[in-house]
């Protein structure tokens, strides 16, 4: 069975045609790039992703971690991976080069990240996971603390971590009880306990960097008075050589439905009253500062939703080519007839395109997002980087949420492809099912990001933002009506995006009224919808852009693809779209059925 990741084609197709990433070289930060080194270094990726990061999957799952006396080792096969990506300067693509990074485009990291990250998303944890950290200290540290940590976080010659939730305080952060008492050299003692740590302690690091959400003694009560402090595992002296070992303790690790290759961490911190930790930025301004790291986290879980999905669509696709069972359905009374292989059965060619387009869509919209970033930050027209910067935040919960969703669920479908053999450890569906679960609940549950995209995001500069995105989808629709092959489901989708502006004026109003209880009662289905229509968007988009295409290509390889991006978005407008409107109807209905149940009735 080919071991696949991602469809090359389809990767150049969404940056160089539907997004037109070459048009990043005109900002001046990319200067010295070209579409010949986006191109080097992705194959660079590819190669790295299939040859070294790929066959450790299924080490992370069989062998899983080991947990002893307050040690994790991971498999052996990630040691050596990671030296791979290390030496590939893979680690922080899109960072200053200054700091170890290599300055590229955030859109190019993803399509990077496809396969370093995509192949393995356990094993990149241990790579890549210092990023966030960094990036804190790059944007609120001071210069000592970007001097201490910033470049061996960057190039991974120390890991990071989010050490927020607690027992008793999951996502309502304000409740934590972690404590920091000042010390006369400036440092902070720190003593409390963090459950659910993603790769809280492990053997990958000379150094694990911990971000510590805690309460300085005599601080306001709730989320007001939370710090976030910087505390390794190993002390840094002020020279940046390595100290004493911090008292930072790890008592366990999660036993798991899956995803075995990354360590889920019990931490005590300042169990022998010796943890010390440096406050970063200002006092009482932690989750100010963690946002940052969790916005980012939130689009890596949404992208590891739609890698996974990548992944076991490619196997799916391939074991149904090979596979040989069944008769043609039109040959179903001959005897002679030869069996077929099962691509060939309507019910599967069903399924794999229901895959193939929420696969495609999912990774349109996730490079969307980060091209969105790039121009956010280096536009210089202020109406267009205030466009991109608000795009990112309004479809941050959207990404993470949805992605995460979709991508569990086209492993589920991937699963059912190879039938029987899916449910067993001979092929790869059933540990992506299991793996690829957590993205719904991690980094804020699905259920907390639909109330952020509807009690914050909706809102956004009194629903300008929202509508904003309206207008995009209108303008992409208003084009494709010109296109005779595109005005039947260019149509159908704006009839979609005029669903989902009515269904937001709804639901947004009651969310500001007497009926909010009911409002939030439906803000998960109501994320549900709007990424279904987004996804509609990509669709119609890259339909366009494949029209246009075909209009200038003549090589029947390249005619072959354009058309199949079109049936494709055919498929998803015509099947998914007609099931979102009815998502739509019911979020507008507004039930309050849920509320209104006695709690004895569950019984």
């Amino acid at each position: 069975m080919s071991q696949l990741i991602a469809d090359k084609r389809e990767i150049e197709f969404i940056l160089y045609e539907q997004l037109k990433a070459e048009e990043l070289l005109a900002f001046e930060k990319y200067h010295d790039f070209s579409k010949k080194t986006f191109d080097m270094i992705i194959s660079e990726a590819r190669k790295i992703g299939l040859k070294e990061i790929l066959p450790t999957m299924v080490d992370g799952d069989r062998q899983g971690v080991k947990f002893e006396n307050g040690k994790v080792t991971v498999p052996e096969s990630f040691h050596r991976a990671k030296k791979v990506v290390k030496e590939a300067d893979l680690t922080s693509t899109m960072e200053d080069p200054d700091w170890g990074g290599q300055g590229l485009p955030f859109l190019i990291s993803m399509a990077i990240m496809e396969y370093t990250v995509g192949a393995n998303y356990a094993l990149s944890g241990y790579i890549h996971m210092g990023h966030g950290t960094g990036k804190m200290i790059e944007i609120f540290g001071t210069d000592k603390l970007k001097d201490l940590f910033l470049e061996n976080l960057y190039t991974s010659g120390w890991a990071g971590t989010m050490l927020l939730t607690e027992p008793e305080a999951g996502s309502d952060v304000g409740a934590i009880t972690t404590s920091a008492k000042k010390n006369d050299d400036g440092t902070y003692s720190i003593t409390g306990n963090k459950i659910f740590i993603t790769d809280g302690e492990h053997d990958m690091a000379e150094n694990i960097i911990h971000p510590v959400l805690a309460r300085i003694e005599g601080a306001p009560e709730g989320s007001r008075g939370i710090s976030i402090f910087i505390v390794p595992k190993i002390w840094v002296n002020d020279d940046g050589s390595l100290g004493e070992p911090n008292d930072v303790l790890c008592l366990g690790v999660e036993e798991k439905m899956g995803f075995h290759g990354s360590a889920t961490c019990s931490m005590a911190l300042g169990s022998r009253g010796k943890c010390r930790g440096f406050l970063l930025g200002e006092e009482h301004r932690g989750l100010q500062i963690m946002f940052h790291m969790m916005n980012e986290a939130r689009l890596s879980v949404g992208f590891q939703g739609s890698t996974a999905a990548s992944i076991a669509y490619l196997y799916a696709l391939d074991y149904a080519r090979q596979r040989i069972q069944g008769k043609d359905i039109a040959e179903g009374k001959n005897p002679d007839a030869r069996s077929i292989p099962i691509i060939r059965h309507p019910d599967v060619r069903r399924m794999l395109t229901w895959m193939k387009a929420h696969v495609d869509g999912m990774r349109s919209m996730i490079y969307y997002v980060s091209l969105c970033i790039d121009q956010s930050e280096n536009e210089k027209d202020q109406a267009k980087r205030e466009l991109a910067s608000d795009m990112v935040g309004l479809l941050t919960p959207v990404v993470k949420a949805y992605c995460a969703e979709r991508g569990f669920e086209v492993c589920v479908q991937a699963m059912q492809v190879f039938g029987g053999y899916g449910y067993t450890k001979e092929f790869p569906a059933e540990q992506l099912v299991r793996d690829v679960k957590i993205a719904t609940i991690y980094e804020g549950t699905n259920g907390i990001q639909a109330m952020d995209f509807l009690g914050r995001k909706l809102g956004m500069k009194k629903g300008m933002v929202f509508k904003n995105l309206l207008d995009e989808m209108g303008k992409t629709a208003a084009a494709a009506m010109k296109s005779e092959t595109l005005k039947p489901f260019a149509e159908s989708f704006a009839g979609s995006v005029n669903d989902l502006g009515k269904t937001a004026m709804g639901i947004g109003s009651a969310a500001m009224s007497d009926k909010y209880a009911a409002a939030f009662a439906n803000s998960h289905p109501f994320l549900e919808a709007a990424g279904d229509v987004i996804m509609g968007w990509m669709h119609l988009w890259r339909a366009l852009t494949a029209v246009n295409a075909l209009e200038k290509k003549t090589k029947k390889k390249e005619q072959i693809f354009y058309q199949g991006v079109i049936t494709c978005a055919r498929f998803y407008i015509e099947t998914v779209l007609p099931v979102t409107k009815g998502k739509m109807d019911s979020v507008k209905a507004l039930s309050d059925a849920a509320l209104l149940m006695d709690e004895t009735s569950f019984d």
